[in-house]
């Protein structure tokens, strides 16, 4: 008996929410590894353990790198192991888990309640439980209907059971912006098909935005929201912008490219689907390792920025860049404070944004270096200069939890491999994130005397 309270008391004292959400995702990471290492996982030989843990690490985290071929080197058994992985890992495993215990009957605890609320809402509500419920509803409803549409078009290509197996794994893929996919070349086959280009495009978008935007957004079409809170505001703004711009970008960049002697149709379809896809899922319709270099510096920004908060994508965040780009305006005003739509963004949050935005640089400076330092040393310097950029691409990817490659992904070696792994975790869970669970939550109430120092 005493043993048991001082084992409960241990992990009550240890186990804040932060370590809890952390713990979560890399116990699920582990266990889908363990699922995809079994010999019923693999069409023929067994996965090596390094390529089990990146296939499992790239779904939970709803990242999309491969570095097996989805559809051909994994039995349909492994195909489902994915599937389930990237829709646990997409909404969150105590999500799934306060939903269970909901429908069963039983309370949620108070760490359970602060985790949640903290990944879906951006402040304290009163309909919480209601909206945790819906964020399972709107999960179904939004993957049925385009698992519906895409099967309109598999079903002329393939045989009904196939084509709906088809259907539904790339619909939660998307949705969940992961960007794993059955073919061999992702959605390149559909370049100019209207359907299947907007219905991956409305899916990320969707699993993209937020499920609290979503659920403000429909609550004022229904008449039950008074107002969009400035949240949401900021990430429909802010999400159009970078859509827009981006597929601006790629048409221009790309015109006489990769889209060179398309139609106005395909070519349109392309740089659109390219730029929602950059920021958050790894589907493609083009080569992306052929692209020029001006475009691969755009989607790059593209993916550091990645989708919103309370989605299921990965980046610094719209919001962040957001509020950073307010920041720098309202200075060059001369506003102290960040002021929007006749709101002031809290201090607290401007320094989070700038620690979030800065701490993301600097994890993957590190990644870079060690995928630089792991490689090979067989190339003379200037024969492997293009290889600098595909590791630089392939970090970016790996932090923004996108899944675009220029084709680098199954030439690394293992340990390389290690260092995407760690990359797509802390861009899953985000750096202050792993960092506030690395070290205690409790603060230090001491102030010093204040000295200047120069800037700028």
């Amino acid at each position: 008996m005493k043993l048991y309270l001082i084992i409960k008391t241990f992990f009550s004292r240890h186990l804040i929410p932060t370590r809890i959400f952390v713990f979560s995702f890399a116990a699920f990471i582990m266990l889908g590894t363990l699922a995809l290492w079994l010999p019923l996982s693999a069409r023929e030989s067994n996965l090596r353990f390094v390529d089990a843990l990146f296939t499992s690490a790239s779904a939970v985290c709803v990242t999309g790198l491969a570095a097996v071929d989805i559809g051909k080197d994994l039995s349909l058994a492994g195909q489902l192991i994915t599937l389930v992985l990237f829709q646990v890992g997409g909404l969150g495993i105590i999500t799934f888990s306060i939903v269970l215990f909901t429908l069963m009957g039983r309370g949620i605890s108070f760490k359970g309640r602060e985790i949640t609320q903290s990944a879906f809402l951006h402040g304290p509500r009163k309909d919480f439980y209601l909206i945790v419920k819906k964020v399972l509803r709107y999960t179904i409803i939004i993957e049925g209907i385009g698992t519906l549409l895409l099967f309109l078009k598999f079903v002329q290509e393939f045989p009904i059971g196939q084509a709906f197996y088809h259907a539904v794994y790339n619909a939660v893929s998307a949705f969940n912006n992961c960007g794993y996919s059955l073919f061999p070349d992702s959605m390149m086959r559909y370049q100019s098909d209207i359907l299947v280009n907007l219905t991956i495009m409305s899916l990320i978008i969707l699993g993209g935005i937020g499920f609290i935007v979503l659920h403000e957004v429909i609550g004022k079409i229904r008449g039950t929201e008074k107002k969009l809170s400035l949240h949401t505001k900021i990430v429909l703004v802010t999400t159009a912008a970078l859509i827009l711009v981006g597929a601006a970008c790629f048409y221009f960049m790309e015109m006489h490219n990769t889209l060179r002697g398309a139609t106005t149709k395909t070519a349109l379809l392309s740089s659109f689907f390219q730029s929602v896809v950059a920021r958050t899922a790894g589907f493609n319709t083009v080569d992306i390792g052929i692209l020029t270099n001006s475009t691969i510096l755009v989607i790059i920004i593209l993916m550091f920025i990645g989708a919103s908060p309370g989605s299921t994508g990965g980046g610094v965040k719209t919001t962040s860049f957001a509020i950073l780009c307010l920041l720098i305006i309202n200075r060059i005003k001369g506003n102290e404070n960040v002021n929007i739509a006749n709101r002031t963004i809290p201090p607290e949050l401007v320094a989070r944004t700038i620690s979030i935005i800065f701490a993301s640089a600097l994890c993957i400076g590190l990644i870079t270096s060690m995928l630089l330092l792991f490689s090979s040393r067989s190339l003379a310097p200037l024969a492997s200069r293009y290889q600098f950029i595909e590791y630089v691409f392939e970090t970016f990817s790996a932090f923004g939890t996108v899944g675009l490659s220029m084709g680098v992904t199954p030439k690394l070696n293992d340990a390389q491999k290690y260092a995407i792994i760690l990359m797509m975790f802390i861009g899953r869970v985000g750096p202050l994130t792993l960092a506030f669970a690395w070290y205690s939550a409790r603060k230090k109430g001491i102030t010093y005397a204040e000295e200047s120092v120069m800037v700028g």
